[in-house]
């Protein structure tokens, strides 16, 4: 018996070195009933065609034009997939992750012993935390309402030891590598495409459980990734625009109470983020992208002439 079906979505926005070993481990795995789509979201180079020519009998390539984003990247896959596929699953995968053999089997076998599980999220660990590998990035994530952050990923930056053994239900799982039941997508449509990079995760596992359904941490399936490799080839180093997608996500998912109280502390965070940024890049072109987006927010979005972000 093969199992039910997953269709793997991986993007790929000039990452053709992280997507070859991301295929390369994908080949290594021991479930058998799995196909693999990778969407080329607009990649500056020839990396569709590489990637087209290197694995032709394993994997479909969808090219877009341009750069979509995360969410609106994934979701094209998914119409694709409604269309042309009878899959069970559907498993988003960062191109710059790296997979253990058995973590397919891992994910499958959980979700399918229970009809109410919507999401399940493997154990993601650092591809190199300082030349650890065992070191956790997230044993899925929780909700602190009344906190700065007010979601967070469990386990972070912890050596992976004894602790996050047990399957658990988890607010939700990190986009990095989300396997969703197809039948979810009835229910809950697709995801936000306004979430151009980020919160769109947190945002679909938020909505899934407020549909009812439940969303699992999975730690016997284990996925390394590198993280940050994404961001750093964007170039573009936003510091206000997601901020403003935050609380967008805030606005959406919680209380009115909750949203002003995160918008009470919109000062402290924004000088948090912006200073991190400034010492961290220290371009001027990051202060630049700043100010503007910061002039934008106080005589656009505060005089009520746009609802873009929220």
């Amino acid at each position: 018996m093969n199992g039910p079906q997953v269709s793997v979505i991986i993007l790929n926005w000039n990452g053709l070195e992280d997507t070859v070993e991301c295929l390369e481990s994908l080949r290594k795995i021991s479930y058998p009933n799995y196909e693999v789509i990778v969407v080329d979201n607009g990649s500056k180079g020839n990396d569709a065609d590489i990637l087209e020519n290197k694995y032709r009998d394993y994997i479909r390539v969808i090219r877009n034009d341009e750069n979509y984003g995360f969410a609106e990247g994934n979701n094209i896959a998914i119409r694709w997939l409604l269309e042309n596929s009878k899959s069970d699953y559907y498993l988003l995968l960062n191109n710059d992750t790296v997979v253990a053999p058995d973590f397919l089997h891992e994910l499958v076998r959980i979700a399918e012993n229970d009809d109410g599980i919507g999401i399940v999220g493997p154990k993601i660990r650092y591809y190199d935390f300082n030349g650890k590998t065992n070191v956790i990035w997230s044993a899925g994530g929780k909700i602190c309402r009344w906190s700065p952050q007010i979601y967070k990923d469990i386990g972070l930056k912890e050596e992976d030891l004894s602790q996050y053994q047990a399957v658990s239900e988890v607010a939700w799982v990190s986009g990095a590598a989300l396997m969703l039941n197809c039948r979810i997508i009835d229910e809950l449509s697709l995801f936000d495409s306004e979430y151009f990079f980020g919160h769109e995760d947190v945002d679909y596992c938020l909505r899934a459980r407020r549909c009812g359904f439940k969303v699992v941490y999975v730690p016997n399936s284990i996925v390394w990734h590198k993280v940050g490799s994404s961001r750093k080839r964007i170039g573009y180093k936003p510091v206000l625009r997601p901020l403003l997608l935050y609380y967008r996500l805030i606005k959406h998912n919680f209380s009115l109470a909750i949203y002003i109280y995160q918008v009470c502390m919109l000062p402290v965070i924004l000088c948090q983020r912006a200073t991190a940024y400034l010492i961290k890049y220290r371009d001027k072109e990051t202060l630049l992208v700043f100010l503007a987006d910061l002039k934008r927010f106080v005589f656009v979005r505060l005089r009520g002439k746009s609802n873009q972000f929220l």
